[in-house]
């Protein structure tokens, strides 16, 4: 069997890891290129044994980055993740993770120039058409991946990677509260659909008998619990403008309880069906954003005070805490996000070619 190699990066960016092309690299036919990129992970099989991914979904991801077709942008950049078990490739959100390792590729790809000391790179996000800013630590024009900067879920340190998201809000769903409203109740529970960069729909954990503080792996034996709170993903969905979500990773379903380790609240999210052992960077914008979102569950169960006073808010989930910078307005009686940013890390991992079965370029 004849194979092609494809030239390829693999980083580590934020909590998740994942493999960077050049957009010009792949076949530009949205099947083909799928089929490569499934080819490339060994999707579908539980343990992606034939491919480069992870058996997860958040080793699973894909970043393609490009030359800039937003005015207002250095370098586009699509997300794409590899469904583990099914021959599928979803486009159908963002990952802010990934993110964080889109601006040192395009420097060291030399699809932007790396000024000395630190380059902010603006990155067209494909998958929404919104705009983010990452600050790369560049000295002398060189990508610096050491540093002192942490984040929980990853161990060690890494040079800083602060990310600024300029209007996110109802990237995917087309309003902030694609529902039109603060809370719904479906299903007989009560729960906030909200879209701040990721379609995210908060519960109270104590609906559903849970403490909310539970491992993610108990979460995901609980076979009662998941049918529940997928049942409830298959009817919001296209209630939030996202159609029939049945075979889309969107939105993300989040149980909340009080905050637990000083925190403004804690969470438990299903990926859709996978438990994070951490919580996604748009997702915890998203729950952030509810936080601050008056009337709104999450408000409710964090019992912010005064959400014009708030800078910063820290998101708990099962391993640390996630905090997301926040400038916030009330504007007739409706809040306003006027800015949400966070703190990322990456790393690369190692660059060469991943090699494909050649007739995998004939498409799926």
């Amino acid at each position: 069997m004849t194979q092609t190699a494809i030239p390829c990066t693999v980083m580590r960016g934020g909590t998740s890891k994942g493999l960077y092309f050049r957009l010009e690299d792949l076949p530009a036919d949205t099947a083909t290129r799928d089929a490569v990129l499934l080819a490339a992970m060994g999707s579908p099989d539980a343990r992606q044994i034939d491919g480069m991914g992870g058996a997860h979904p958040l080793t699973s991801k894909i970043a393609l980055v490009g030359p800039p077709t937003h005015p207002d942008a250095d370098v586009d950049y699509l997300f794409l993740q590899a469904v583990v078990d099914e021959a599928r490739i979803d486009a159908g959100q963002n990952c802010g993770n990934l993110l964080a390792g889109v601006g040192p590729f395009a420097i060291e790809e030399g699809m932007f120039a790396g000024v000395d000391g630190v380059t902010n790179v603006r990155i067209h996000m494909l998958n929404t058409g919104s705009l983010a800013v990452a600050a790369i630590q560049t000295p002398g024009g060189q990508v610096r991946y050491d540093g002192e900067a942490r984040i929980d879920g990853v161990p060690g340190t890494a040079a800083p990677v602060p990310i600024d998201f300029l209007d996110v809000a109802g990237s995917t769903c087309g309003a902030l509260l694609p529902t039109g409203n603060v809370r719904d109740t479906v299903q007989g529970i009560e729960v906030t659909a909200i879209d701040n960069g990721m379609p995210v729909v908060v519960m109270r954990a104590a609906d559903f008998g849970k403490t909310g503080y539970e491992a993610p792996e108990a979460l995901e034996a609980d076979a009662e619990l998941k049918a529940r709170v997928e049942a409830i993903r298959l009817e919001i969905g296209p209630r939030m403008n996202l159609g029939d979500v049945a075979k889309k990773t969107v939105p993300k379903m989040c149980l909340v309880a009080p905050a637990k380790h000083g925190g403004a609240i804690c969470t438990r999210n299903f990926i859709p069906h996978r438990v994070h052992e951490a919580i996604g960077v748009f997702g915890a914008v998203s729950v952030a954003t509810a936080c601050v979102t008056l009337g709104s569950v999450a408000a409710q169960v964090a019992g912010i005070a005064d959400v014009e006073a708030v800078k910063e808010l820290e998101v708990e989930h099962p391993t640390g805490f996630f905090t997301v910078a926040m400038d916030v307005a009330l504007e007739d009686g409706a809040v306003k996000v006027r800015r949400s940013a966070l703190l990322r890390t990456c790393r690369r991992l190692m660059r060469g070619e991943v090699y494909v079965p050649s007739s995998a370029w004939g498409g799926p």
